[in-house]
């Protein structure tokens, strides 16, 4: 039976920890010289509704050391439920890869894919959630700190798609998470709703100075995301007081680290001396997507062959 990547919450604890280890495996044969051919013959479709550089990069990588191949696919290639409808898009690719990785607009056209693609499909970003960061996230905290349950996690700025998806994940690994963000820009709320029901500690307010109060972890993404380009000079104005700077970092703990999915607009959500700081561990997540989606990546190939 094929599983999905698309969402955190659709995987238990267990299965998180299962993918993270595989990840940490990957990485430490890596560093080591060595690129054990997991995948061999095996080949990933990559569909990009949206520009990327280390979506891209990482997913293409990443099959190449697990001995495997990735097609990269533009919005002028497929053109998704444009050219033809996503279902058939997905009956076609089905019947030429292993596995599809999408970077969507809209969250419903992953499911759409997933529903009708008998190969597991994987969230390379939409406009609801973005796991694939998110876990690699979690992946570079642990190595950092040992541990989830009990931190802290402070996120100023929009309640976007990696927002949610740090709040899906909340009660699996046992942090809290606390979100300041102006009137009107808050994470999805279903989502929010779930992951307190669960039992995660999840708080979200208008004071970025309640959220850093003994936070271990500082977080950011840029104001404007691809697509919004409209709204920029709106938004620049609404989270002027929502920037990570060395002032921010005085309100958490002394030993607290700054993390950013990137790509990062300096001078505005972040400032330069913050991200090229000490407390940075920015570009540590950025490598970390490699591993942790060659980890998906074998996961994802090991369910097919329980089942």
């Amino acid at each position: 039976m094929k599983r999905d990547f698309l969402t955190l919450d659709a995987l238990t604890r267990a299965e998180l920890d299962e993918i993270l280890h595989l990840s940490a495996r990957t990485k430490r044969d890596l560093k080591a010289g060595q690129r054990p051919p997991l995948l061999a013959g095996k080949t990933l479709a990559m569909i990009f509704e949206k520009p990327s550089l280390r979506t891209r990069v990482t997913f293409e990588v990443g099959m190449t050391q697990l001995g495997g191949y990735a097609v990269y696919l533009t919005p002028n290639d497929i053109r998704l439920g444009e050219r033809e409808s996503v279902a058939d898009i997905a009956r076609n690719l089905e019947r030429w890869v292993d596995f599809v990785m999408a970077r969507t607009n809209a969250h419903a056209t992953l499911i759409d894919l997933a529903t009708h693609a008998r190969v597991p499909v994987i969230n390379g970003l939409s406009d609801l959630r973005h796991p694939c960061q998110v876990l690699s996230d979690c992946f570079t905290l642990l190595e950092r700190r040992g541990r989830l349950e009990g931190l802290r996690v402070a996120w100023l700025g929009d309640g976007n798609n990696v927002a949610n998806s740090w709040i899906a994940v909340a009660p699996r690994f046992g942090f809290a998470f606390a979100l300041a963000c102006p009137a009107g820009y808050e994470p999805d709320p279903v989502t929010v709703q779930k992951a307190r029901a669960e039992g995660a500690t999840i708080e979200i307010g208008t004071d970025p100075r309640a959220a850093l109060r003994n936070a271990d972890v500082i977080y950011t993404d840029v104001w404007t995301s691809m697509g919004q380009e409209a709204e920029a000079k709106q938004r620049r104005h609404d989270f002027l007081d929502y920037q990570v700077n060395a002032a921010a970092l005085r309100q958490a703990k002394p030993d607290a680290v700054v993390m950013h999915c990137l790509p990062a607009h300096r001078g505005e959500e972040i400032t330069g001396e913050v991200i090229d700081g000490p407390r940075s561990i920015v570009f540590d997540q950025a490598e970390n997507r490699l591993h942790v989606q060659k980890g998906v990546l074998v996961w994802l190939n090991q369910q097919i062959g329980r089942h």
